[in-house]
C-alpha cells in the first residue's frame, strides 16, 4: 500500500509538473522589458515569448503580434522551441504508459512485474521530459541575464526575467520530482532459496525393542 501511495503521489506531481510545462510554452512572459534609467516608454509593459510579442498600454488594452517568419529568428530561439515542444510530446507518452502501471488501473493485472515497470518507464520519460524543460528554460533565462548585464545592450532594450521562466523551473522541478516517485516502484528481484530438505523422523519406539 505504501508504494502504491507513492506512485500515485509521482504521478499527480509529474502530471503538475507537464501541465506547468504547456502553460509555461504558450506564455508570452518569458522576459519582460526592465525600465530601468530615465526612459519614458508609451506601454506599461513589453513582453517577449517563444511565439510572440506583448504589449500592454496603460489602459489595460494588450496587443500581440506573432513572430512573422521562423527563419527569421534566432537559433537559440528556435532551439528553446524544439526543447519544449519536445518536453511535451514526451510528457504526453509518459502520462499514457504511466497510467498503464499505475496500481489502481485494471490493465496488465495479470502481470504485476510488467506493469511495475510500466510505472518506472513512465518516471523516467517524465524525468527526460522535465530535464528537457529545464535546459530550455536555464538556457532561454542565461541569454537573458547576459543581455542584460552586457554593457552594449542599450537600456530601453534591456528585459528581465518574465513569469514563464518561474512557471517553467517550478514545473520542471516536479515533472523530475513525480518521475523519479514513479521510478522507486521498481519491482525488487526476490531471492529465491532451495527448498530445505526433510530429515526421516524416528519411527516411535514401541517399547518391545528391549529385552
Amino acid at each position: 500500500m505504501a508504494s502504491g501511495g507513492l506512485q500515485l503521489l509521482g504521478f499527480v506531481l509529474a502530471f503538475l509538473g507537464w501541465i506547468g510545462i504547456i502553460i509555461s510554452t504558450a506564455m508570452p512572459q518569458w522576459k519582460m522589458a526592465s525600465y530601468a534609467g530615465d526612459n519614458i516608454v508609451t506601454a506599461q509593459a513589453l513582453y517577449e515569448g517563444l511565439w510572440m510579442s506583448c504589449a500592454m498600454q496603460s489602459t489595460g488594452q494588450i496587443q500581440c503580434k506573432v513572430y512573422d517568419s521562423l527563419l527569421k529568428l534566432e537559433s537559440s530561439l528556435q532551439a528553446t522551441r524544439a526543447l519544449m515542444v519536445a518536453a511535451i510530446l514526451l510528457g504526453l507518452v509518459a502520462v499514457f504508459v504511466s497510467v498503464i502501471g499505475m496500481k489502481c488501473m485494471k490493465c496488465m493485472e495479470d502481470d504485476q512485474v510488467k506493469k511495475m515497470r510500466m510505472a518506472v518507464f513512465g518516471g523516467v520519460i517524465f524525468i527526460t521530459a522535465g530535464l528537457a524543460a529545464l535546459v530550455a528554460t536555464s538556457w532561454y533565462g542565461n541569454r537573458v541575464a547576459r543581455a542584460f548585464y552586457d554593457p552594449f545592450t542599450p537600456v530601453n532594450t534591456r528585459f528581465e526575467f518574465g513569469s514563464a521562466l518561474f512557471i517553467g523551473w517550478a514545473a520542471a522541478s516536479l515533472a523530475m520530482l513525480g518521475g523519479s516517485f514513479l521510478c522507486c516502484s521498481c519491482p525488487r528481484r526476490e531471492t529465491s532459496y532451495p527448498p530445505s530438505r526433510g530429515y526421516p523422523k524416528n519411527a516411535p519406539s514401541t517399547g518391545k525393542d528391549y529385552v
